[in-house]
């Protein structure tokens, strides 16, 4: 597994991260719990030294997973607060109330702490603040505030946003997340200046797109009771956003042996990127990503990469 350094922390991570959305089976449906260690345990084998989760991930079962099945390993555990989930949702996914002031943030952080079984944690983000949010300073400030004291090593924004993401930066956050794939790219080419300079470590997230970049989905794709992408894509949508795939067929090729290798090439590819967040649910599926990852750079040819911008373009999507 090969590493990149993780900003101004003075470490190294692999490159791939596992995050544990889909296995805490709030996305998708459930996922064996037996499943779920299976994952874990074979993450830790190939190398991955970075794992991504949220204190709402099965209701904080994925921290006290993540806490019993990872102790002792030499790995750091990325988590998410200031989001209370909600039982039922009329959107793509569970309703959620926002709670970032710093009361919340205390109880939400001392929870975690308990829940991961560790007395300093390794990192904590805002999860998916308002860009009003980074704005009053609140937030950072109490999660800057535990750096201080020594309970926390590194703090960051989940951002939804450039605009967010672009405020987190400013305030020194020494991580950002943000969604990063070939049809969602523009607010990461937004900051690229900023990233250059700033000391900030970038995860990318959902490089498959909710698994739409893998190619694998035919036209009358039906989605399964407890999947969130039932709702978050109309019949209609999906079979548009499918054609669209087509402006990524010419990247596959030699090693490059599928749609879904393409996408994860794609992300690794961007050197501000410090980790690729996955999202597997099985180990099949972790082993395949892992393998389509390559051997290295250059993870995608450069002439694969000149023409993509137009080709996006050119199927509606602004790169």
């Amino acid at each position: 597994m090969r590493t990149r350094p993780f900003g101004r922390l003075g470490h190294e991570v692999s490159e791939l991260a596992l995050g544990t959305w889909g296995l805490s089976g709030d996305g998708y449906g459930p996922v064996a719990e037996a499943e779920v260690d299976r994952v874990l345990d074979r993450a830790l084998e190939l190398g991955i030294t970075l794992f991504e989760t949220a204190d709402v991930y099965g209701r904080g079962a994925m921290e006290k997973k993540l806490g019993a099945r990872l102790a002792g390993a030499s790995v750091r555990i990325v988590t998410k607060i200031g989001t209370l989930r909600a039982e039922a949702s009329d959107g793509p996914e569970p309703a959620a109330d926002k709670r970032f002031d710093p009361a919340s943030l205390g109880r939400a952080f001392e929870a975690s702490r308990e829940r991961l079984g560790r007395d300093k944690l390794d990192v904590v983000l805002l999860h998916n603040p308002s860009e009003q949010v980074l704005r009053d300073r609140d937030a950072a400030y109490f999660l800057q505030q535990l750096v201080t004291e020594g309970k926390l090593e590194a703090w960051g924004v989940s951002a939804g946003s450039h605009d967010v993401a672009h405020r987190a930066i400013a305030l020194g956050a020494d991580v950002v997340e943000l969604a990063y794939n070939p049809f969602a790219s523009r607010d990461l080419h937004r900051l690229s200046d900023e990233l250059a300079v700033a000391p900030t470590a970038l995860l990318a997230r959902s490089v498959l797109a909710h698994g739409l970049l893998t190619g694998h989905w035919g036209p009358e794709r039906v989605f399964e009771e407890g999947d969130h992408r039932a709702l978050r894509w109309k019949p209609n949508e999906l079979r548009h956003r499918l054609r669209q795939l087509d402006a990524l067929r010419p990247l596959v090729g030699g090693e490059v042996l599928s749609l879904r290798a393409a996408a994860l090439r794609f992300a690794l590819a961007n050197a501000l990127v410090t980790s690729v967040v996955l999202g597997p649910r099985r180990v099949r599926q972790l082993d395949e990503l892992v393998r389509e990852a390559g051997p290295g750079p250059r993870y995608l040819p450069d002439t694969a990469l000149a023409d993509l911008s137009t080709r996006l373009k050119r199927y509606g999507i602004a790169p």
